[in-house]
C-alpha cells in the first residue's frame, strides 16, 4: 500500500524516482569532489549549490511539461537559440580568447548551451512529421537545421561545443531510422574534408591540441602540461585513492583546471579506482534507465528525443573521461553533472526533465500510435 501510494506521488510530480535518484548521487559526489577542487573556496561551494538547486528546479520544471509543448514549441526555441548565438558572434562577451557568452549585467550564460537542447528538439519535431524511413528530403533539412548552429558556435570559436551540437542532431537523426547508406555517406565526406578542416578551418591552438595527444611531452611546459598532469594525477591514484582533499596534484595546484574541465583527474587522485568505478556505474546505470524510457516512449519524438538527449550525455561522459586520460585531444568539455559550470548543468538537467516528461506523460502525441 505504502508503495503504491509513492508511485502515486511520483506520477502526480512528473518525477521518474529512478533517474531521480541517480542523479542526486551524482549531484553529491559532485559537491565532494567540488570542495577539493576548489582548494575548500566556500564563495565558489556557495555558486554550485545554487547551481545545484536551479538545474533541480529546472529539471522538475521542465518534468511537468507534456511532450506536445515541446514538440509544438521547438521551432520557436530554435529560432531564439540561433538568433542568441548570432548575438554572441556579433557582440558577445570576449574570455579566454573566445567569444561565447552574453553578458546581460545581471546575468552571464552561453547560447551555446541551449543549442544544445534546441538542435535535437527540432530535428526530433522534423523527423516525426516524416515518414519511417524519412525521406531523402526531410533527412537534409534537418541536416541543414544541424549544420547552422554548428557552424555559428564553431566560429566562436568553440569547437568542441559545436561538435557536441552536430552530435546531437545527428544521433536524433540516427535514430529516425535513416539508412545506412546516408550515414556511410556522410561519414565518408566528413573524412575525405578533414584535411580541409586542418588547413583552413582550424585555428592554431586546435592544431596543437591534436599533436598533443600523440606527443605531449614534445611541449610539457605549454600546450602539453595539462594533459601531463592530468595523467600524473589518474595514475597516482592507484586502487584506494590518495584519499579525500589529500591530493597532491589537484591541491598544490599542479593540476590546471582542476574544477571543470579536470575534475575526473581530481575524483581519480583522491577517490582512486574505487572512486572511478562508482561513478562509472552511476554513469551507466542513468544511460541504461535512459534508453530503456526512450524504448518504451509512445511515438517517434518521444523515442528520438529521449535517445538523442542520452545518447549525447554519453558522449559528454566518454570525451571528458577520454581527454583527460590522454585518449581524445583536449576539447573544452565538462564531465556532465560533476564539473563546475551554471549553464552546462542547468540545460543537462532540463534534458533529463523532457526524458522523465516522455516518461511520465500518458497522453502524447498519437499520429505515430
Amino acid at each position: 500500500m505504502i508503495r503504491h501510494e509513492g508511485a502515486r506521488i511520483w506520477g502526480r510530480l512528473h518525477i521518474d524516482p529512478c533517474l531521480f535518484v541517480i542523479i542526486s548521487i551524482l549531484l553529491a559526489i559532485s559537491l565532494l569532489v567540488m570542495w577539493s577542487a576548489s582548494g575548500q573556496n566556500v564563495d565558489m561551494m556557495a555558486h554550485k549549490v545554487i547551481q545545484i538547486g536551479m538545474g533541480i528546479g529546472v529539471m522538475i520544471f521542465m518534468a511537468q511539461i507534456s511532450p506536445r509543448i515541446y514538440e509544438t514549441w521547438a521551432p520557436y526555441l530554435y529560432t531564439i537559440s540561433m538568433i542568441l548565438l548570432v548575438l554572441v558572434d556579433i557582440s558577445g562577451h570576449i574570455s579566454k580568447g573566445a567569444q561565447r557568452w552574453l553578458d546581460l549585467g545581471f546575468i552571464r550564460f552561453q547560447p551555446s548551451e541551449i543549442a544544445k537542447i534546441s538542435v535535437p528538439l527540432m530535428v526530433a519535431r522534423c523527423m516525426n512529421r516524416d515518414t519511417y524511413p524519412p525521406s531523402i528530403g526531410n533527412t537534409i533539412i534537418a541536416l541543414i537545421l544541424i549544420l547552422i548552429p554548428t557552424l555559428l558556435v564553431a566560429v566562436q570559436p568553440d569547437l568542441g561545443t559545436s561538435i557536441l551540437i552536430a552530435v546531437s542532431g545527428l544521433f536524433v537523426l540516427f535514430l529516425s531510422g535513416i539508412s545506412w547508406t546516408l550515414i556511410i555517406t556522410v561519414i565518408s565526406t566528413i573524412a575525405a574534408l578533414t584535411p580541409i578542416l586542418w588547413l583552413y578551418f582550424m585555428h592554431d591552438y586546435q592544431r596543437n591540441r591534436m599533436r598533443m595527444l600523440f606527443s605531449p611531452t614534445s611541449d610539457p611546459l605549454g600546450s602539453g602540461y595539462h594533459i601531463i598532469q592530468s595523467k600524473i594525477a589518474i595514475g597516482s591514484g592507484g586502487i584506494p585513492g590518495k584519499g579525500w582533499l589529500h591530493g597532491t596534484q589537484s591541491q598544490l595546484a599542479f593540476l590546471p583546471e582542476r574544477h571543470t574541465d579536470f575534475i575526473f583527474s581530481v575524483l581519480a587522485e583522491e577517490l582512486g579506482l574505487v572512486g572511478v568505478v562508482l561513478l562509472l556505474m552511476l554513469y551507466i546505470l542513468l544511460i541504461i534507465r535512459g534508453l530503456l524510457i526512450a524504448a518504451h516512449a509512445q511515438n517517434t519524438f518521444g523515442r528520438v528525443m529521449a535517445g538523442g538527449v542520452i545518447l549525447v550525455f554519453f558522449i559528454y561522459v566518454f570525451v571528458n573521461i577520454g581527454m583527460v586520460s590522454g585518449l581524445l585531444p583536449v576539447v573544452g568539455v565538462p564531465l556532465p553533472i560533476i564539473s563546475y559550470g551554471g549553464s552546462a548543468l542547468i540545460v543537462l538537467m532540463a534534458g533529463f526533465g523532457m526524458i522523465m516528461s516522455i516518461h511520465t506523460h500518458k497522453k502524447m502525441l498519437s499520429n505515430n500510435l
